[in-house]
């Protein structure tokens, strides 16, 4: 009879960030000019990549496919949300719903082990750098970002088979800007203990591995450098360290507050607030990370620009 009682939800409402007119037009602006500049940014890091011969290496192929995952990342939120800033009613669909979900799972998991990969890299390039060609092979590299992939799609398929199987029917507006699973659980009518607990063994088991793998390179990586003779050696090693560095404390920091959490702690305007730096934010941020603070994009880029000068 209780199954009886649950109403068929065939769509959602997605609250958002704000209903006052022209507070949601400066945020249509913000956000539009914020997702151009991750679609330019990223977009610009993959053609430098591709038409420099001279980063046709591992480091550049894993922060080439980092700036991929961050367009389809962004790609999944930002292009609703700017809808929805514009609409009265702003709704989407259960099945645009659980696939907004779906995707936006399996690039965040991928983005982690990314990062990882990119650690490891770094690893064998300063810790072992004469074995770097013959251990970071062409074959090893696309295995590496395949790998990535597939465990994005195995977290976010196990996740959704869960959150698919709840009933919906006490209440369809989700108090969030975009299909996330915390505000998602917290509108089921049945018990959703089960789906927190998942959430947070596996978030828990991904975060905590993948920081874990990164802590460790970085160790072997620090005790590395400080053994470089040359002052310039060592302010190249760091410099880039330092930028993929920023990029892992910027994700983690953001994805272990909001999944790694209790329940009970559950704010609906904090989360807001943090989910749109990690879903918006920093995949803007990435690139310019990476190319302002690495000597041989930026040289590149200037190369680049003096063709296209020449040209015009």
């Amino acid at each position: 009879m209780a199954q009886q009682n649950h109403t068929s939800v065939a769509e959602f409402i997605l609250e958002g960030l704000s209903d006052q007119a022209e507070i949601k037009a400066a945020l249509f602006v913000l956000f539009l000019l914020v997702y151009a500049t991750t679609l330019l940014g990223n977009l610009g890091i993959i053609l430098v990549i591709r038409g420099d011969p001279r980063l046709h290496t591992s480091m550049y192929f894993f922060l080439g496919s980092l700036s991929v995952v961050d367009i389809c990342f962004s790609s999944v939120i930002a292009p609703k949300t700017l809808v929805n800033f514009l609409s009265e009613r702003k709704t989407i669909s259960f099945v645009g719903c659980m696939s907004q979900a779906f995707f936006y799972i399996i690039f965040v998991t991928t983005e982690c082990f990314l990062l990882t990969v990119m650690a490891y890299d770094r690893y064998v390039a300063i810790c072992n750098p004469l074995l770097y060609s013959s251990v970071m092979t062409w074959r090893l590299c696309m295995w590496l970002v395949v790998g990535s992939y597939i465990g994005g799609v195995l977290n976010s398929i196990i996740q959704m088979t869960f959150i698919i199987g709840l009933p919906f029917c006490s209440s369809n507006i989700i108090n969030h800007f975009f299909c996330d699973i915390p505000p998602l659980l917290a509108l089921s009518c049945a018990s959703s203990y089960i789906n927190e607990m998942i959430l947070f063994s596996l978030a828990g088991t991904i975060e905590l591995s993948t920081i874990s793998a990164i802590l460790v390179s970085y160790i072997f990586i620090f005790f590395a450098i400080l053994r470089i003779r040359s002052s310039e050696g060592r302010q190249k090693a760091f410099s880039t360290c330092a930028s993929h560095l920023t990029a892992v404390a910027m994700l983690y920091g953001t994805t272990i507050f909001m999944y790694l959490r209790p329940t009970s702690n559950y704010s609906p305007s904090t989360d807001k607030i943090v989910s749109i730096f990690y879903t918006v934010v920093i995949p803007m941020l990435n690139p310019l990370i990476y190319s302002l603070r690495n000597q041989e994009v930026k040289d590149a880029l200037r190369r680049r620009a003096e063709r296209i000068t020449v040209r015009l």
